[in-house]
């Protein structure tokens, strides 16, 4: 049994403003050390719940901040640019998103965005508001793969249970601000991750896919009115208004990468 692990940065445990998860922050090396311990966590839960191979991709900015030297040895890492979103899913029978963030706009949420918090204002899928956990599960389930389990602060983990309402949901910090949050102490967090991925692992076949209907539509407001990009002759594009375009896709993940 195979699991897939995708990793972003804003929800892990430890993390609580930008300072942690850029490479000019004054934290981001305590950032990195915090993502890589999340994922060890995670990890152990899941090999003890009977996972065979764990794969990790890492997927906060440039998908290089995982230490690779300190990374449980039994994990198989992802790094770097990859062709898709989700390289190698297919191969595996559940999807965790680990360290993730709420949609661009939730009152109170730490670090909320959806992608770019300087590009995008909002994104839809098929006509509902959605973040990067939505598209993310999406994705997977074009492949009929489950999203078995999200970490991350109180907000993300409600938003989850909206898409997927048997999802696994590890909370490890409550969100005060947008730059700040109330954390679980690293021995509690990682012990939570650890324990929320061997059930997660174990309540696979009760954890149905994203249910989406296709073919889908994926809606994109920017924040800089006149920045569209020329979509014209784009299949299946409309222009809404000078910020806001949308495609249709035979699948989640063809009209995500049509934007």
């Amino acid at each position: 049994m195979k699991i897939y692990i995708f990793v972003d940065m804003e929800g892990i445990s430890g993390v609580s403003g930008s300072e942690f998860v850029g490479a000019d922050g004054f934290c981001y090396q305590l950032g990195r050390q915090y993502y890589t311990g999340d994922i060890n966590a995670c990890a152990r839960g899941c090999f003890a719940a009977g996972a065979d191979e764990v794969i990790v991709r890492d997927g906060h900015g440039c998908g290089k901040h995982a230490f690779w030297d300190q990374l449980d040895q039994r994990i198989e890492l992802i790094q770097g640019q990859t062709p898709t979103r989700l390289p190698g899913i297919e191969e595996c029978e559940g999807l965790i998103l680990l360290g993730y963030h709420a949609r661009a706009g939730t009152r109170g949420a730490l670090l909320e965005h959806t992608y770019s918090s300087k590009a995008v204002q909002n994104m839809w899928l098929n006509g509902k508001l959605a973040g990067e956990f939505a598209f993310d599960a999406g994705i997977a389930a074009d492949k009929n793969i489950p999203t078995i389990m999200v970490s991350g602060d109180d907000l993300v983990c409600a938003e989850s249970k909206e898409w997927v309402p048997d999802i696994v949901a590890c909370q490890v910090k409550t969100s005060t601000h947008c730059q700040g949050a109330r954390l679980l102490s690293k021995e509690k967090a990682h012990r939570l991750i650890e324990e929320k991925s061997a059930e997660a692992v174990k309540s696979r076949g009760k954890i149905k896919p994203l249910q989406i209907k296709r073919p889908v539509t994926i809606r994109k407001e920017l924040i800089e009115r006149g920045t569209i990009p020329n979509m014209t002759g784009a299949p299946d594009c409309k222009i809404i208004d000078g910020r806001t375009w949308e495609v249709t896709g035979d699948s989640v993940e063809q009209a995500f990468y049509r934007l």
